[in-house]
């Protein structure tokens, strides 16, 4: 099986070279670097006609989107995933449930925090901060409260997101856990815990030293 990464600085893509890393597979990484306004580049979309990462090319076939890949080859490798029909659909909802629900109010918030910073004429800043704080005390303070609290809720009861056992869900909430966790300081211990309970796999490390982080350094 030839697997080829195509790997973009600071993305979600860092879950597909952690899984791959987990099950033990060889791989080759093409990389990718953001542009100048952090977006990824207009080329990606010669890989795949939606240009975002991850995506990977197994045996000449282009997978997309990370829940996606993480269940093919969780599912092809027979690893990874709960035999326990309880933990079997906790992580099913966790791989859902970490973009359906929990990315958009972080990403919401990453967005209004943007707005706030961006240069533009004086006159118009306040009407623009003011637009952000209604969107704020509407939506996205409110979401995350909710969301932020369900999950630290959740590793507070159990070291794992399906339960006992460490899983492609946790590998799929990764990345809303460490961009909450560069938001939050200090918030939310038993999410910090879970952070530092799964880093410390030498799998992820690996993965790291080949990929990078997930959020850049100057965000956490």
């Amino acid at each position: 099986m030839s697997i080829k990464v195509h790997h973009l600085n600071y993305s979600r893509s860092l879950r597909v070279l952690w899984l791959l890393e987990e099950l033990g597979l060889e791989y080759s990484i093409v990389p990718w670097e953001r542009d100048k306004s952090f977006r990824a580049p207009a080329e990606a979309a010669r890989v795949h006609p939606l240009g975002r990462f991850p995506m990977v090319e197994v045996d000449g076939r282009i997978l997309a989107e990370s829940g996606a890949v993480l269940e093919y080859f969780a599912d092809r490798e027979g690893k990874l995933r709960p035999t326990d029909p309880t933990e079997k659909l906790e992580c099913t909802f966790f791989l859902h449930y970490a973009e359906g629900s929990v990315m958009p109010p972080l990403l919401v918030g990453l967005i209004l925090a943007r707005l706030r910073a961006a240069p533009m004429p004086f006159f118009i800043k306040p009407i623009a901060r003011g637009i952000a704080d209604k969107v704020d005390a509407g939506y996205t303070t409110s979401a995350l409260d909710l969301h932020l609290g369900f999950v630290d809720k959740t590793l507070a009861e159990r070291p794992y997101f399906a339960g006992n056992t460490f899983s492609i869900a946790d590998i799929q909430m990764f990345y809303p856990v460490e961009a909450a966790l560069s938001r939050t300081k200090g918030e939310r211990p038993n999410m910090s815990a879970w952070r530092e309970r799964v880093t410390s796999r030498p799998a992820y490390q690996r993965a790291e030293a080949r990929g990078g982080t997930a959020v850049p350094s100057a965000a956490k």
